[in-house]
């Protein structure tokens, strides 16, 4: 196992220098966006994993080009033996795990509660909770050996509060990660681990572009910005969670949604 040195940095410690980063969902939207983000900011190794291989390796491609260590592992977050996989991976490449950003997630077309199968269901908790257990059960202990880390956890201001008719699943799902996020906080900020969630709003994303809105010019008007959000804004409020800038936030839900929930 080839073990990643750490390197003594005297900069601010709103980088990450010499860390290894994981990002889970990151070929593309908020999870590529704060892979680059992470990589040009000094961290030693940026690992993308994700299920669409094409994109994933373009973003490790992007990674190093920002100058981190990259690679791409394929792995669909729900299922057990795959998260398992990424983790021993991560290890044996990099010698350790220092930072996570768990972002894969999914949201289903938008209908009314009482039309949607059981299956849409288990589809949406599985991969917006179970994935998120999975991935908090596998990157927690290289992190404890350690006594240190940091792990972001994608969420929505859908799970604060449901704008969203038609979204049911997808924002009880987002409150139960809201809540998962915030028990591991506790149990785990005594042993050098913080652990924080991010709630976007209304950002330019692949899953945002499929949802179902018919007028995006009338949603933005609706916001305290009047504008959508951009990956690359929200990717830097996951860069300061997970950065030693926010070395005493913990627990916390992080809303980058151009006022939406002060509204």
């Amino acid at each position: 196992m080839e073990t990643m040195p750490e390197k003594e940095c005297h900069a601010s410690p709103s980088n990450m220098a010499g860390q290894v980063a994981l990002v889970t969902g990151g070929g593309s939207g908020i999870g590529r966006a704060a892979a680059i983000r992470m990589a040009g900011a000094g961290a030693a190794a940026v690992v993308i994993a994700g299920r669409r291989r094409p994109e994933g390796e373009a973003v490790a491609a992007e990674c190093r080009a920002a100058g981190a260590q990259s690679l791409y592992v394929q792995t669909d977050v729900t299922q057990e033996s795959e998260v398992q996989r990424l983790i021993d991976t991560v290890l044996a490449q990099f010698g350790r795990l220092d930072a996570a950003f768990n972002n894969a997630g999914r949201q289903e077309r938008r209908a009314s509660l009482h039309t949607q199968e059981s299956g849409v269901y288990d589809a949406i908790f599985d991969a917006n909770v179970r994935a998120v257990f999975l991935c908090l059960k596998y990157q927690l202990p290289p992190m404890l050996a350690r006594g240190k880390g940091s792990i972001v956890i994608n969420t929505s201001v859908s799970g604060v509060r449901n704008p969203n008719p038609g979204l049911a699943l997808y924002s009880a799902s987002k409150a139960a990660a809201i809540s998962l996020m915030r028990s591991a906080a506790m149990e785990y900020a005594s042993h050098g681990i913080r652990i924080n969630a991010i709630a976007p709003g209304r950002v330019v994303t692949d899953m945002m572009l499929a949802s179902g809105i018919a007028d995006m010019s009338a949603v933005a008007a609706g916001l305290p910005l009047k504008r959508m959000g951009q990956p690359e804004e929200v990717a830097e409020a996951v860069f300061w969670l997970l950065s030693g800038a926010a070395s005493y936030v913990v627990g916390h839900v992080l809303a980058a949604d151009g006022g939406f929930l002060a509204s």
